[in-house]
């Protein structure tokens, strides 16, 4: 069952020899290559080799019940192997489960209006704050694209970049339609409003991988709008950005530089069309998400916040927490870690049937 862990084994100990090379170092491009594919077998080596010292120590305890003054420690002994045995089987599986190729990637988060006006601008803004407040917990690093903000201080449209290691493996089940359930503070019957938001998530892409030919491209720059300093609303700073196949505009008027600008609108629309070539070219990959814990498209609702309740519900997976407090805090790794494990559950369900 695991013989493609011998292979790992045999290439781990070839990149370990290879990376000690003076011409391999002297490679920068190929060094850094092949010390992130080291990096990346390590982990499944590690499990590998534990597994096997397991085998070896139940090996050895069997042994030991053809003694009788050994027999009982050795029962007890083998029960506990047993034990560990399974749970290394099931992680082994897990390592050699496809794992989505754009997990280590940074991020693009989109967060727009949906249905409920004002209120529905305000939870915009909370769910900012929310993501915002993540990625300080996780020493993530957040940079704004683009905000139109309402006079209230709502979110009719918020796009930005939270950069760190594996940021797309944790918050790509973000993507989908939020719903809050509270009393506005305008509301003077106390009546619950219900409004909703859509998030977003894009892996981030890399120059090398999308090309885009400048006459697919019209950029057009404005006076920038809303709040910031003298300068931002003074120049020509604002830059829209329009691909012209397939009509997808992004713009980007948070830096007082039109030149910053035109870069984080361009990293966008990049974004946006590698997440196009994703969905096209990987159709199985989408069919495989709907069946777990939902397609990631934006019309999906996939989780509820009910303040009065104080209750947050992932639909997917069916979790109600009760901290609706902390997770409005950024506090979303109960969330996150419990739509992981569902999903790798589903996934040892699709490779227990496959392998029988």
């Amino acid at each position: 069952m695991f013989e493609k862990f011998d292979w790992m084994i045999g290439r781990y100990q070839e990149i370990g020899e290879a990376i000690i090379q003076p011409e391999t170092i002297a490679d920068t491009e190929q060094y850094q290559k092949l010390l992130k594919e080291h990096a990346g077998l390590e982990p499944a080596v590690e499990a590998y080799n534990a597994y096997r010292r397991m085998q070896a120590e139940l090996a050895e305890a069997r042994e030991m019940l053809a003694q009788p003054d050994m027999a009982e420690m050795a029962r007890e002994e083998i029960q506990g192997l047993e034990e560990s045995l399974a749970r290394q089987e099931t992680e082994l599986k897990l390592l050699l489960l496809p794992a989505d190729p754009d997990n280590d990637r940074n991020v693009v988060v989109e967060i727009r209006q949906g249905a409920g006006g004002d209120e529905a601008a305000l939870f915009g803004a909370l769910l900012l704050r929310m993501y915002t407040r993540y990625a300080e917990r996780h020493r993530f690093r957040l940079e704004p694209v683009s905000y139109n903000l309402t006079e209230l201080g709502g979110v009719k449209e918020a796009v930005f970049t939270i950069r760190g290691a594996g940021a797309f493996s944790r918050l790509k089940y973000e993507s989908g339609v939020h719903r809050v359930q509270r009393v506005p503070s305008t509301e003077a019957s106390g009546r619950i409003h219900t409004s909703t938001c859509t998030v977003a998530v894009l892996p981030e892409a890399e120059d090398v991988e999308i090309s885009i030919a400048p006459s697919d491209l019209r950029i057009d720059v404005y006076r920038s709008t809303g709040h910031g300093g003298q300068c931002i609303n003074t120049t020509d700073s604002a830059v829209r950005i329009t691909h012209l196949p397939t009509g997808l505009v992004v713009t980007c008027q948070d830096e007082k530089s039109q030149i910053k600008n035109r870069a984080k609108a361009m990293l966008v629309l990049k974004s946006r069309l590698y997440q196009k070539f994703r969905d096209e070219k990987d159709a199985a990959y989408a069919a495989n998400r709907r069946g777990q814990i939902g397609t990631g498209d934006r019309s999906e609702r996939i989780r509820t916040y009910n303040y009065p309740q104080g209750r947050v519900t992932d639909h997917r997976i069916g979790l109600t927490l009760y901290k609706i407090d902390d997770v409005m805090d950024g506090d979303l790794d109960e969330l996150i870690e419990a739509l992981t494990l569902a999903e790798q559950a589903e996934k040892l369900k699709e490779y227990g049937e496959q392998a029988q």
